[in-house]
C-alpha cells in the first residue's frame, strides 16, 4: 500500500513538473511584461517616460507585433530606445524587425543603437539596416549622439556597439581608443545623458558606471541570462559564462549617481530556449 502510493505521488509531480515547464517555456516565449522603475536626478525638472526595447531577434507576439504594440503605446512613453538585435544575423528576411520599428514612431520618437546581429547581418548579407531604420523615421545612434530638447528638458541621446571598457584597460590592451574617445566627448556636457549600448559587461563589472560620467545607461545582449534558476538567475551570460547570477534591473555606480538599465529583452537565438524568463518591456520614469 505505502508503495503504490510512493508511486502515485511520484507520478503527480512528474506531471506538475512537466505542466510547469511546458507552461514556463510557453510564457518565457509568446507572453510580455513591462516592468517600471524610477529614477531620480536633479538635471530634469519635468518627469519624462523612456521606454525600452531590446534583443526582438524577429519575435513577434501577436498579428504583426499587435500585443507589443499595444503594451508599448498603453505606457505613453515620451520616448522610445533600442538597443540592438532587432533582426537574427543569420536570415535575410529583417521584415519583422522593420515593420516593427515603422509602428513604433508613430507612438513616441524612436532611438536605435546596433547589436551584433545587426553587425553580423551586414557582413552576411550586405545590407545595411541603418539606412532603413533611419527611412521609416527612427534615429540610428552609432558611435554618435544628438542633443535634444524633451518637454522642455535637455537631454543627450547616444549610441554605440563596443565594450566601453575603462581607460584603466589600455595596460591590458583591451580598451579601444576610438570607444574611449566617444564617451569622453559624450560625457562632456551638463545634459542629462543617455546612453544605448548593447553590450552591458563593462557597465556591468569592469567599473564602466564609475570611469564614464553617463547619468543613465541602456542596455540588452544577455537576455537574462538565458535560463532563470530559482534563488540563483542566470544560467549562462556572454562573457560572464556559467551562472552570472542576476541579469537584468538597476544597477548603480559607487556614488549611486549613475544608473545601468539592464533588459531581459524579448527574443533569442539561442540553443537552450529562454525558460523562467518572460520577454521584457522596461519603463523608466526620469523625475
Amino acid at each position: 500500500m505505502k508503495k503504490h502510493k510512493l508511486i502515485i505521488t511520484i507520478i503527480i509531480l512528474i506531471i506538475i513538473m512537466c505542466v510547469s515547464s511546458i507552461y514556463s517555456y510557453h510564457t518565457s516565449k509568446y507572453s510580455l511584461t513591462t516592468t517600471p522603475y524610477t529614477l531620480q536626478t536633479t538635471k530634469l525638472s519635468t518627469q519624462l517616460r523612456i521606454l525600452h526595447l531590446s534583443d526582438l531577434h524577429n519575435s513577434q507576439f501577436g498579428d504583426n507585433n499587435e500585443d507589443l504594440l499595444t503594451q508599448v503605446s498603453t505606457t505613453s512613453p515620451d520616448l522610445i530606445l533600442i538597443t540592438g538585435d532587432l533582426v537574427n544575423s543569420d536570415d535575410p528576411d529583417a521584415t519583422i524587425a522593420l515593420n516593427l520599428v515603422k509602428d513604433l514612431v508613430s507612438i513616441a520618437p524612436v532611438y536605435i543603437s546596433l547589436g551584433n546581429h545587426e553587425i553580423e547581418y551586414k557582413q552576411n548579407f550586405g545590407t545595411d539596416l541603418t539606412s532603413q531604420f533611419t527611412a521609416l523615421g527612427a534615429k540610428v545612434l552609432d558611435f554618435s549622439y544628438e542633443d535634444i530638447e524633451l518637454k522642455n528638458q535637455s537631454l543627450r541621446i547616444g549610441g554605440i556597439y563596443g565594450y566601453c571598457l575603462p581607460t584603466k584597460y589600455f595596460a591590458t590592451g583591451e580598451a579601444r581608443i576610438n570607444e574611449c574617445n566617444f564617451l569622453t566627448d559624450f560625457q562632456n556636457t551638463d545634459r542629462y545623458t543617455i546612453l544605448l549600448c548593447h553590450m552591458p559587461i563593462a557597465w556591468l563589472i569592469n567599473d564602466g558606471l564609475d570611469e564614464w560620467d553617463v547619468d543613465c545607461v541602456f542596455s540588452g545582449h544577455v537576455h537574462g541570462g538565458q535560463v532563470i534558476l530559482p534563488f540563483i538567475g542566470g544560467l549562462y551570460g556572454p562573457d560572464l559564462g556559467w551562472f552570472p547570477g542576476k541579469l537584468s534591473g538597476l544597477y548603480y555606480s559607487s556614488n549611486g549617481e549613475k544608473t545601468l538599465v539592464l533588459s531581459r529583452g524579448l527574443g533569442s537565438t539561442e540553443a537552450i530556449p529562454r525558460f523562467n524568463n518572460i520577454p521584457e518591456i522596461v519603463t523608466v520614469d526620469l523625475k
